[in-house]
């Protein structure tokens, strides 16, 4: 089985274009998986049924998973048993009449404007490092970019003049996402007056630079966010995607309309999109209900 899921990740690579976190991701939920069936003295995967599939599924929910977890895992072994299907390893997808579990829903944090302002401004922009982090906070909030596409950004793909980027997605899937002026000036400061000096004569195709001539990390950019909402005193748990939660929430709430948002954004699925709604609704009702005098 340990080969059937070897040719399920390639194909994943080859065929589908994955990103290594999705990819691992998959690695993960489908490895846990096979270590379930090996303690059922499972060897074969023909030998799987839907009542296999439901049993590991209790497990999760045993275990304390939630349902966003479980949705996930399942989505992964769906994924596999379709490919072995397709691919003729086996006659029966027994996964076919599983229905997966209802998500939470679960409203993303978002800043408001005077939070966002006051995070953009608190970069000491008179130093390189702080000048790059100020670019990259304002690009971050101007464009709703995921984390994973603004530090592997190529420099090559910012068209400053123009006013946008071109930004590869989940899948490899390549979006032109404008740029508002303030960040396109500030972007222009960064690549005169920092990532020169960052880079100290030496080369490299990112648009962002570490002082080792390297792109910056997620785990870097986490640290960065957190320094700089402290410093800004915002009390909320910032995550690396609460920007580009904020960027959404605040042009559907300034009247984007929700197709435009979902194409910047990057969702395959509108449905992924139709989240910021809700954030906008409850954030309307708590104003009705702090200012209206019958609430």
């Amino acid at each position: 089985m340990e080969y059937l899921l070897d040719q399920f990740l390639n194909y994943l690579v080859v065929e589908r274009g994955l990103s290594p976190n999705t990819l691992d991701s998959y690695s993960r939920d489908l490895i846990k998986y096979l270590e379930y069936l090996s303690t059922k003295d499972i060897k074969d995967i023909n030998k799987t049924s839907d009542l296999t599939v439901i049993s590991f599924i209790a497990t999760l929910k045993k275990e304390g998973l939630s349902n966003r977890s479980i949705a996930r895992n399942l989505s992964s072994i769906k994924m596999f048993y379709k490919f072995l299907t397709e691919d003729h390893h086996i006659e029966n997808n027994p996964t076919l009449n599983i229905e997966t579990p209802k998500r939470e829903s679960k409203l993303p944090q978002v800043l408001n404007m005077e939070e966002v302002e006051s995070l953009l401004q608190t970069p000491d922009r008179n130093t390189p490092l702080g000048l790059r982090d100020a670019a990259f906070l304002e690009l971050l909030y101007a464009t709703g970019l995921r984390v994973s596409e603004i530090i592997s950004l190529p420099l090559n793909n910012i068209n400053l003049e123009a006013g946008y980027l071109i930004a590869y997605g989940k899948g490899s899937k390549e979006r032109l996402v404008p740029i508002g002026e303030v960040a396109q000036n500030l972007i222009k400061k960064y690549l005169k007056n920092a990532r020169p000096i960052l880079l100290k004569n030496k080369q490299n195709n990112y648009l962002f630079t570490t002082r080792s001539n390297k792109s910056m990390t997620r785990q870097g950019f986490w640290k960065l966010i957190k320094k700089y909402a402290l410093a800004a005193d915002i009390k909320k748990n910032i995550t690396p995607h609460t920007l580009r939660h904020s960027f959404a929430s605040h042009l559907l709430e300034r009247g984007a309309d929700l197709r435009s948002v979902q194409m910047m954004l990057g969702h395959e699925d509108i449905s992924s999109t139709q989240i910021y709604t809700h954030v906008t609704t409850e954030r309307l009702k708590k104003i009705h209900n702090q200012y209206h005098p019958r609430s």
